[in-house]
């Protein structure tokens, strides 16, 4: 059960990219074990490889980026959250852009292809950090915490002056099935005005109905309306989980979050890793070991903040 896994065969997708609004083509491949996600501009040949992990964040501007000396792959939240969310350890991503095609503005159509084509157990166990006491990042109105848990938990919290969003929580144990049921559909949101205003400076030029909730101050655009009454605070949780993934391994803990976002997730990833009294790494194959990372000065990085979509 707790073995790393992999695909077993490739997926190839296509779809337009949010900024762009071009025609991004992408390539998820097997790897092997310890390998974890890495991303390859396909579009650039002397390009390095990128590895997802949260030292390699360099901005959150709209979505959450991975960079190395300017090679850059963007809105990468999605992508991983389905990854997390159906147990996928090791694949190598590849692309001809510099972000990951928006799909629907949800995690589903990669849950879709992940299930079409099956993930495979490899030979070694998958480690797990265990949060051993309460770590917590605070900026503005809005918070992020990881408390000690036996299970992973997220419980969510937003609150928005549009009155078509409002006030909304909700509190997810996560399992693959319950990720799949409750989560992994809920698409990006973002404010009619604000997203005239990012698209009139040449960003957004692939947001549409089509790939997003848009609202304007009194109603929801989309003439479907929404999937779910609460989708708007299960697309935080999304896109959380796939930020928080970002730490290479599953989290054994309570993510709590109040008007939280790509900046604070990250952040608390490095003051988890910096306080390194707060965690263990457990793995199955050596259950009462535990292993720390070395302690380290992370890089800083370039976060901004941003609207929703």
């Amino acid at each position: 059960m707790h073995l790393q896994r992999t695909l077993k065969k490739e997926i190839f997708c296509s779809s337009i990219g949010l900024h762009t609004g071009r025609k991004v083509n992408m390539q998820i491949n097997p790897a092997s074990a310890d390998t974890g996600i890495v991303f390859v501009r396909k579009d650039l040949p002397n390009a390095r490889p990128i590895p997802a992990d949260f030292k390699s964040v360099c901005d959150t501007t709209l979505a959450t980026t991975i960079g190395d000396n300017g090679n850059t792959v963007s809105t990468i939240e999605h992508l991983m959250s389905a990854f997390c969310g159906m147990g996928l350890d090791n694949a190598v991503v590849e692309i001809d852009s510099f972000e990951v095609p928006i799909m629907d503005g949800s995690a589903r159509p990669f849950v879709n292809m992940l299930k079409k084509v099956g993930t495979r157990p490899q030979g070694k166990f998958k480690k797990m950090l265990v949060i051993k006491k309460p770590v917590s990042v605070k900026e503005g109105e809005g918070s992020a915490m990881l408390l000690p848990s036996n299970e992973f938990k997220i419980t969510y919290d937003i609150d928005f002056k549009n009155k078509i969003i409002g006030r909304q929580s909700y509190s997810f144990l996560f399992s693959d099935k319950n990720y799949e049921a409750n989560i992994c559909c809920a698409r990006t949101f973002g404010f009619l005005k604000e997203v005239e205003f990012l698209q009139a400076r040449g960003l957004g030029l692939g947001g549409s109905l089509e790939n997003a909730i848009i609202l304007d101050e009194e109603k929801i655009i989309n003439k479907e309306g929404l999937r779910m009454p609460d989708e708007f605070v299960k697309h935080k949780i999304l896109d959380a989980v796939g930020d928080l993934f970002l730490l290479g391994m599953p989290i054994i803990g309570h993510f709590v979050a109040h008007r939280s976002g790509h900046r604070l997730n990250n952040l608390l990833l490095r003051e988890l890793m910096r306080q390194e009294d707060s965690w263990e790494i457990i793995s199955e194959d050596h259950p009462q070991q535990s292993t720390q990372f070395t302690a380290c000065n992370l890089p800083s990085f370039t976060i901004l903040d941003a609207v929703q979509i």
